[in-house]
């Protein structure tokens, strides 16, 4: 168990189980980019640290760019997607591989998508660490995903709560009176 700020955690995976799903993960980008150069964009703040266990683990050439975007404010989603950090790469012609940390109703992944498609791109994927399917009310294909998980809010191995767990190699959900 643990506290941030007023909310109570309890452990809900263990750092172990997290990186075996990356691997998995990892395994399947390689096979699907073997002789591509691909893009990962790193949707941040919260995806720094599953980006950079699977970046780590591609085989062939690629870059790494990155876009900061929110939509979160405490425990609840705004529904309004706020870009911090905009997109400022050549896309034309790129396979592209957004790298998401959790994916819940989907507005995050249709604004990016909406942005690189303006750009000329090759092809796009998206890979999330968590996927609420419960939630997404999107129609855009996941095309990796480490986790499906119910609608519980949940912090650590890059995700928040109001700034707080991202630094955890345990992810923990939010405990239930």
């Amino acid at each position: 168990m643990i506290k941030l700020h007023n909310l109570e955690f309890k452990t809900y995976l263990a750092h172990e189980t997290i990186k075996k799903a990356i691997e998995k993960m990892a395994a399947q980008i390689n096979t699907d980019y073997e002789g591509k150069q691909p893009v990962f964009l790193v949707v941040l703040n919260g995806a720094f640290k599953f980006a950079s266990e699977l970046i780590s683990q591609f085989h062939g050439d690629c870059t790494v760019e990155f876009v900061k975007m929110s939509s979160y404010d405490g425990t609840e989603s705004t529904g309004n997607v706020i870009t911090h950090i905009p997109l400022d790469f050549d896309l034309e012609d790129r396979e592209i591989i957004i790298v998401e940390d959790i994916v819940d109703s989907g507005n995050t992944i249709e604004t990016l998508i909406n942005m690189i498609a303006q750009g000329g791109i090759a092809n796009y994927r998206v890979a999330t660490l968590f996927f609420k399917p419960k939630a997404y009310a999107k129609e855009y294909k996941i095309h990796y995903t480490g986790f499906e998980i119910p609608k519980d809010f949940i912090v650590g191995y890059g995700l928040d709560y109001n700034g707080l767990g991202r630094n955890l190699n345990e992810v923990y959900k939010l405990k239930t009176t």
